[in-house]
């Protein structure tokens, strides 16, 4: 075995895999307390210093991953994902620039590649993106057609709601997510338009309990795909296993009548 296969078996271990785990959430801790005055007047430095260690302990993962993988490194997508998000704290300026700063906080992100759990859920959210476009595509449509009935409806009478069709649509978003919707803005618009209930009503059962359901559905019935195939996979590997072993028990019993 050669020194880089030692190496990717070692990282592939479960306490390595745990530590690194554990370093995640340790540095998301540290960089939620870099946001309290209090906290960095009194031991400042100490939190900028673990923050470093934590980075630290991100790069030379990333680099003994790099050495033990090779090429096949970057053919991962977790590995990239990975690679990336320590990538944004190494650019220069990521400790002053406030907005580069900000985007130190991804890298709590990486606890998703480091739990399988996680990771599958992210996978059948990206296996129902496909799927999804389709029902966004229909919402886009919607929401256009909703945003020209309602700018040409109600637009004059609240311009602020309704004066253009980004106006508009930002009103039928806040409508659709049931935020503040009817006492915030249908029942004022039905002060003036008592029929406008007639618009609001069919646009809230289309977009809130129809469409939105549908993109619920989908990323639910990918999530179960995955586990299934998952299940089968495993299901598959411990039949390999069982039949390796009874190979090898008929092998064995062979040779003693032999």
């Amino acid at each position: 075995m050669t020194v880089r296969q030692r190496l990717a078996g070692w990282l592939a271990r479960d306490d390595v895999r745990n530590f690194i785990t554990g370093v995640i959430v340790f540095n998301a801790i540290i960089l939620g307390l870099e946001t309290y005055d209090p906290v960095m007047s009194r031991v400042g430095g100490l939190v900028v210093a673990l923050d470093r260690a934590c980075l630290a302990i991100f790069v030379v993962e990333l680099v003994l991953k790099i050495f033990a993988h090779g090429p096949r490194f970057f053919r991962n997508g977790w590995n990239l994902f990975d690679f990336v998000i320590v990538g944004i704290s190494l650019v220069p300026g990521a400790q002053t620039l406030s907005v580069l700063r900000a985007l130190r906080i991804l890298r709590v992100l990486r606890v998703v590649s480091g739990v399988p759990r996680l990771r599958r859920v992210i996978e059948g959210f990206l296996t129902a993106l496909p799927g999804m476009a389709s029902v966004f595509f229909l919402m886009g449509l919607i929401f256009y057609i909703g945003a020209v009935m309602s700018t040409k409806l109600f637009g004059d009478a609240f311009p602020e709601w309704f004066g253009t069709l980004g106006r508009s649509g930002y009103s039928l978003f806040q409508i659709m997510t049931l935020e503040s919707w009817s006492m915030g803005i249908v029942r004022p618009v039905m002060d003036i338009y008592p029929q406008a209930w007639i618009f609001f009503v069919p646009f809230i059962i289309v977009t809130t309990f129809t469409v939105a359901n549908l993109i619920v559905g989908l990323i639910v019935n990918s999530m179960q795909d995955a586990h299934h195939e998952e299940d089968q996979a495993a299901t598959g590997t411990y039949r390999d296993e069982v039949l390796a072993r009874l190979a090898a028990i008929e092998k064995k019993l062979d040779d003693r009548e032999g």
